[in-house]
């Protein structure tokens, strides 16, 4: 009996204990994380999801730091350790990572950590110093806290986190930046199919339209495409489709904006009347770019004249609109001419503290870090605005021409979003320093205006001052006090859009010299366009126009407040934009005259071959073209501010993390159509001011602070005092009941 009972509890025993070691086993690999964070900043977004999930090659990151850290970088470790766990968790069998405990000592260090130390220097990864307190006293340490990702042959390192703000984003971004090209084309589900339209009856018309070369263009076309296959994995399949031979690719037309031409009979009947189409579709998947490859422009006395695209152009822009198809970075095109910002402008030193506010070295480095830069200038260059998803136009001076803003308008027709950082003014500074006198404000009229009030949104010609705005304090020295700068307004939480997700955590803006901005609502309903107000100046704000000063000491706010209101001071409008020139002719284009031709030479014996020559000669203004111009075109983003000093040096900050960093950074994403990206890096905002109490509340709060826990003493006291008299009185009482 007692065996039997003995092996009873040893069954017992062993089944208890297999159970435990299941619900260990359950613990380790089921482990479960709960972020109660509003943000949601310990949980890694659905962009960080997609990257570490589509890796195509193994990638590693190395992670070397130093252990028992202290305040506050002892918590970087384990916000890294919980950070990278996430990404495992939710990437695939490529991702890996790893830390190593490297001790910052030079000597008596065990075998493992100089080993480690080694490593950690051959990436490029060195201690740095931080300041600790141990034993009431502050002391310098150094400190390895580094890490390096490595994905093929390509390192990328972040060789200081000395906080955990941004570091999802750090991450995300670089591995997105050595992951997305080679990646993203090996995961392609299909191939990206590059359609060249070409009707063979335009080969008639070419020599009078000035393009002899077009019927050799498709060959020429696909050995451009081979070439650039070789550099994209195979990954682009072309098709050369003729729609006067083929009446199915002619119904595939419909589907496209291509190019169609019409012309009459010309030539004396030697060419009969007819038609064609010409143009490239690029595919993938739900995807589809429509690349005009034949341009059409008017010159002065000289009339319609046809540009076919180059062969060099034709690669970079098949590269570009590829990583457009799948996402990889995309190129912001940036107008370089008309006197815009320079943003390509060298950094100068300058030993008096250095003049940095027209640079642009700031916003050019966060640019870089997920995009390509590609200069625009619409006076030089002939090329279409394409291969981009966004074009920036800060700060022009000089007006467009009416053929410039015709190609602004068509990119716009053609989906393409724009940016505008528009000035009001031209600071000219005062040729003579006579003593207080300031700049003298002139208004610029770039003539972008006609265009954006069609499109139902204005930029008025004065200044924004604010009585919610910036403030210096002056050294005693000089006078001691507060300068106010009425012009440089911030805008608080309050008049911040926070239903817009990539707007939702910037909590505080600080704008300079912005002009209102204001919506046409009539316009906008009836184009059924879409406006968001991105942020407003304060209620107690008020508009400087005619006559500019902006001399700090010399700008006081109005007398009384019937002037003052909330402006709004940037929009983003969305939808199908109708053009600013339907129902127009095609404006001309200015051509630049060559001064420097010999017209002295003898032109009696080219007179007999320029009248052969006129003989020759066809109007092709008698051909028609259809689908070269754009009426109504695909639903695009136009952001506009009034100012460009938001992406200045004196705005933005190196490193990106201040809120104007941010909100431009997001509004690109934004016209880059990269909105999880943005929402991405404004989670982890540091910048989270308290909520604006009236005066009475502060009052109450104070009061309460100094004169609440005396009284709640008190109050206590006295309840336990009548409380203990009322107690002795009942106690008295029933000793005088049984004296009694």
């Amino acid at each position: 009996m007692k065996t039997k009972v003995r092996a009873e509890n040893y069954i017992k025993f062993l089944i208890y204990a297999f159970v435990i070691i299941l619900i260990n086993i359950a613990g380790i690999t089921l482990s479960y994380r709960l972020d109660l964070t509003k943000n949601k900043i310990y949980s890694i977004s659905d962009v960080s999801k997609e990257v570490v999930s589509t890796l195509s090659e193994p990638l590693t990151i190395k992670v070397f730091f130093t252990k028992n850290l202290p305040s506050p970088y002892n918590t970087i470790e384990r916000y890294l350790r919980d950070l990278l766990e996430e990404y495992s968790i939710n990437a695939n069998s490529f991702f890996n990572y790893r830390f190593y405990e490297v001790s910052s000592e030079e000597e008596s260090i065990g075998k493992d950590s100089k080993i480690n130390q080694e490593i950690a220097n051959n990436y490029g990864i060195y201690p740095v110093q931080i300041r600790a307190v141990e034993k009431d006293e502050v002391k310098v340490k150094k400190a390895y806290m580094g890490l390096v990702i490595i994905h093929g042959d390509i390192i990328e390192k972040i060789p200081t986190i000395s906080s955990t703000e941004g570091m999802e984003y750090k991450l995300t971004t670089a591995i997105q930046k050595l992951n997305n090209k080679i990646s993203a084309l090996l995961n392609l589900k299909e191939n990206i199919k590059v359609k060249l339209f070409m009707s063979s009856s335009l080969k008639l018309v070419a020599p009078f339209m000035g393009i002899d070369d077009l019927p050799n263009f498709p060959k020429q076309f696909e050995e451009v495409i081979k070439k650039t296959n070789q550099k994209l994995y195979g990954k682009i399949d072309f098709i050369y489709l003729d729609p006067s031979s083929n009446p199915k690719h002619a119904e595939d037309l419909k589907k496209y904006n291509i190019m169609s031409l019409k012309w009459p009979e010309l030539s004396k009947g030697a060419i009969a009347a007819g038609e064609g189409a010409i143009g490239v579709v690029m595919e993938y998947g739900k995807k589809t770019i429509e690349i005009p490859i034949l341009q059409v422009f008017k010159i002065p006395l000289i009339g319609t004249q046809y540009n076919l695209m180059k062969a060099d152009d034709i690669e970079e822009v098949i590269n570009a609109n590829v990583e457009t198809l799948i996402d990889i970075n995309e190129n912001v095109a940036y107008l370089s001419s008309h006197d815009t910002l320079k943003i390509q402008s060298p950094l100068s030193f300058d030993p008096m503290g250095g003049n940095k506010q027209d640079t642009l070295s700031n916003f050019r480095k966060l640019l870089y870090q997920n995009y390509t830069l590609k200069e625009i200038s619409l006076e030089e260059d002939d090329s279409l605005l394409e291969g981009f998803n966004c074009l920036m136009i800060a700060g022009p001076k000089k007006e467009f021409s009416d053929y410039e803003l015709y190609q602004i308008d068509q990119a716009i027709m053609r989906g393409k979003n724009v940016a505008f950082f528009i000035d009001s003014f031209n600071e000219v500074a005062p040729t003579n320093q006579y003593y207080g006198q300031g700049p003298t404000y002139i208004p610029i009229n770039t003539g972008l205006d006609k265009l954006l009030d069609h499109y139902g949104v204005h930029v008025k010609k004065s200044y924004v001052l604010d009585e919610s705005c910036y403030k210096q304090f002056v050294p005693p020295q000089f006078g001691g006090g507060e300068q106010v700068f009425y012009y440089a307004p911030i805008i608080k939480n309050l008049n911040i859009n926070q239903k817009l997700d990539y707007m939702r955590n910037i909590k505080g803006l600080v704008v300079i010299k912005n002009s209102p901005v204001e919506l046409n609502e009539e316009i906008i309903k009836k184009n059924n366009i879409q406006a968001y107000s991105l942020f407003s100046s304060s209620e107690k704000s008020w508009e400087m126009s005619g006559n500019i000063n902006l001399n700090p000491m010399l700008i006081k706010p109005p007398a009384n407040e019937e002037g003052m209101k909330k402006m709004p001071i940037a929009y983003i409008l969305e939808g199908e934009f109708p053009s600013y020139f339907a129902g127009k002719s095609m404006p001309e284009k200015k051509v630049k005259t060559d001064t420097s031709t010999d017209t002295s030479t003898d032109t009696s014996a080219d007179t007999d071959t320029k009248s052969e020559s006129d003989e020759k000669k066809v109007d092709v203004s008698k051909i028609e073209g259809k689908g070269a111009f754009i009426s109504k075109g695909k639903s695009a983003k136009i952001f506009i501010i009034g100012s460009s000093e938001l992406i200045k040096d004196t705005i933005i900050d190196e490193d990106g993390a201040s809120p104007n960093a941010v909100f431009v950074m997001n509004i690109l994403d934004v016209l880059n159509n990269k909105v999880d990206t943005a929402i991405m890096r404004s989670k982890e905002q540091s910048f989270n001011p308290l909520n604006e109490s009236s005066a009475f509340a502060k009052l109450a709060i104070k009061f309460i602070n100094i004169a609440g826990l005396p009284v709640i003493v008190i109050v206590f006291g006295l309840f336990a005092w009548v409380r203990r008299s009322y107690r002795r009185k009942h106690i008295q009482m029933i000793f005088q009941k049984e004296v009694r």
